[in-house]
């Protein structure tokens, strides 16, 4: 079991030839991180050294973890805004915060892993998770507009936001725009005639050389360094605060969960092109263990980063080695690069990171969403309560408004039985009756066909059919197939006892058809099969349709159909194809 949670120690992949793949990739790898990791820092309110902090010793210690060979983990855009609302939310120094979040998270993280809950994001609705990485993509792109026009970018809501920067227009500095929509222009350009450059890295390259080259702080153009030095050096060792733990801890379970459910979807997205089986719970102990790594490293939640994973893979990193490499790659920028990330213009990085909000927007899946219609009602709410609450709650609010939401799905769908009743169709054979009407509907015997799980939510849902089909009509036998059912619980088992006895008092019969082994176990262990009846439940049997046949025999005996009954006449068909087959 413990060897599990140690996917490094397995070296079969780790050839001379992958080791070189591996290398390659990882140096395209931190080419991409460098830049992310400065922006998102910025995102998350934090000083720019706190992103490359971030990327370094976390993304080494989630690559020898985590199950997946190609994720590479890091600060991702929709993390990083979470951080920031809760950096921006508390009193006290936001790097201690940023700490103290990254140890919750790692260690809810971990638990999670360590106790097999990997499925738990498959309850988490996608349209919840698109709902916040559309409202992050409005926010980070608002967010930015101060820094492309040199001005004030407002603060508060999205509303208060957009309108503090409208105020503060008239101080726009031309520079800073000119700044911004070359950056813009150049990496487009780039991505169209060189997909395979390094646009981002060539592109803030050339923003230090002009910084540099032309002084371009003295000329009003705010600069990384200004808003904090990137020193030269390894991260420090840093100590989440515990007395932060209680008003910080709804901020950290919302990361976690997002974290969780952004690491999950680019493994499984990476997975599905290479055909690596993925384990859900050792990468939710690796994530976990990488987000402790950054509470004592200076760092702040990490998640999967699906474009330098992307990258990884396309590249054709083939072992986790590529990863580990990319996190001492950064070690070594940090050691000889930092003075020089500090020329690095911020108009130059607004404008990166608004063309990375506008690749956040998915608009071909919403799309998709919408045009479901009323098949969607629920994702649809889902996703417009997530997205609104982006832009008018708290982020960690917003997030587990939506994971609620997903919940209430869940419990609704996961309660809901499909309930038919069956007649007897135009060529003689059961099937279900049609929504216009049941002219072959018999008076005296209604069949109920049930499906789904019999929980104890579905209970009463259960009890409510069998009482709707009581009051159409007169029936004296009411049956109820069961054999597509499954899950049959005490409460549930209990209620259909009760039903047979309300219905007995009222001189009619209750028959269950189609019980499995399990079902019937779970009957006699308890006594209610003596309650009900031995003669009123027909267990599975070999035949097709064989048990039904002997419960409509029954239920023809008691009821007493007349001649021009359907269920008289259809067994009576039966009768006769049975005497067919007799040998003379």
């Amino acid at each position: 079991m413990l060897l599990r949670f140690l996917p490094f120690l397995d070296l079969r992949d780790l050839t001379r030839q992958a080791a070189v793949r591996d290398a390659a990739a990882a140096v395209a790898v931190t080419f991409l991180a460098v830049p992310q990791a400065v922006a998102y820092a910025m995102i998350a309110g934090l000083p720019p050294v706190v992103g490359l902090y971030a990327c370094a010793v976390p993304t080494l210690v989630g690559s020898l973890f985590r199950s997946s060979h190609h994720v590479i983990g890091g600060p991702t855009n929709a993390v990083s805004l979470l951080v920031g609302g809760a950096v921006a939310a508390q009193t006290g120094d936001p790097l201690v915060a940023a700490y103290t979040i990254a140890f919750l998270v790692g260690a809810l993280q971990v638990g999670a892993g360590w106790l097999g809950l990997g499925a738990i994001v498959d309850y988490i609705s996608t349209s919840v998770v698109m709902g916040y990485i559309s409202g992050a993509a409005v926010l980070i792109g608002v967010g930015q507009l101060g820094n492309v026009t040199g001005t004030y970018g407002g603060d508060g809501d999205l509303v208060h936001q957009v309108g503090g920067w409208f105020t503060d227009l008239g101080h726009t500095h031309a520079l800073s725009v000119g700044l911004a929509a070359g950056t813009i222009a150049l990496v487009l350009a780039l991505k169209k005639l060189a997909p395979t450059w390094p646009g981002t890295v060539m592109v803030m390259g050339l923003g230090i050389l002009l910084a540099w080259g032309f002084d371009l702080g003295a000329h009003g153009t705010r600069l990384v360094g200004d808003l904090a030095p990137v020193p030269a050096g390894l991260p420090p060792l840093t100590m989440p605060d515990p007395s932060r733990f209680g008003p910080l801890m709804p901020f950290a379970l919302a990361a976690a969960l997002l974290s969780l459910v952004e690491s999950s979807a680019v493994a499984r997205s990476i997975a599905s092109r290479t055909g690596q089986r993925i384990d859900t719970s050792v990468d939710f102990a690796g994530i976990g263990l990488a987000n402790l790594a950054a509470a004592f490293t200076g760092g702040y939640p990490t998640s999967g980063s699906l474009s330098r994973s992307a990258l990884n893979e396309e590249v054709g990193a083939t072992t986790r080695l590529s990863g580990v490499l990319s996190g001492v790659m950064l070690l070594a920028v940090l050691l000889v690069f930092g003075p020089i990330i500090d020329w690095t213009p911020v108009p130059v990085l607004a404008g990166l990171l608004l063309l990375l909000s506008v690749s956040l927007l998915d608009l071909p899946r919403v799309r998709e969403l919408f045009r479901a219609g009323r098949y969607a009602v629920g994702d649809i709410a889902a996703f417009l309560a997530t997205l609104i609450g982006t832009f008018t709650l708290d982020l960690d609010k917003a997030i587990l408004l939506g994971v609620g939401i997903s919940i209430v799905l869940f419990l609704r769908r996961a309660r809901l039985l499909v309930i038919r009743e069956l007649v007897v169709g135009p060529e003689g054979r059961l099937q279900e009756a049609l929504p216009e009407g049941c002219t072959n509907r018999s008076e005296r015997i209604r069949v109920l066909h049930v499906e789904g799980n019999l929980f104890f939510g579905a209970a009463n849902e259960l009890q409510r059919a069998i009482d709707d089909a009581c009051h159409q009509g007169d029936p004296k036998v009411v049956i109820v197939r069961l054999k597509r059912t499954q899950g049959m619980d005490l409460t549930t088992a209990t209620a259909l006892a009760t039903a047979h006895a309300v219905l007995e008092a009222k001189g009619r019969t209750l028959l269950l058809v189609g019980l499995r082994p399990r079902e019937m176990h779970l009957l006699d262990e308890t006594g209610l099969a003596d309650r009900i009846g031995p003669g009123d439940i027909y267990p599975t049997a070999p035949g097709w349709f064989e048990a039904m046949h002997d419960a409509l025999q029954r239920a023809a005996d008691i009821a007493e159909p007349p001649e021009g009954d359907p269920i008289r006449r259809y067994l009576g068909v039966l009768d006769a194809q049975q005497q067919d087959r007799q040998p003379a």
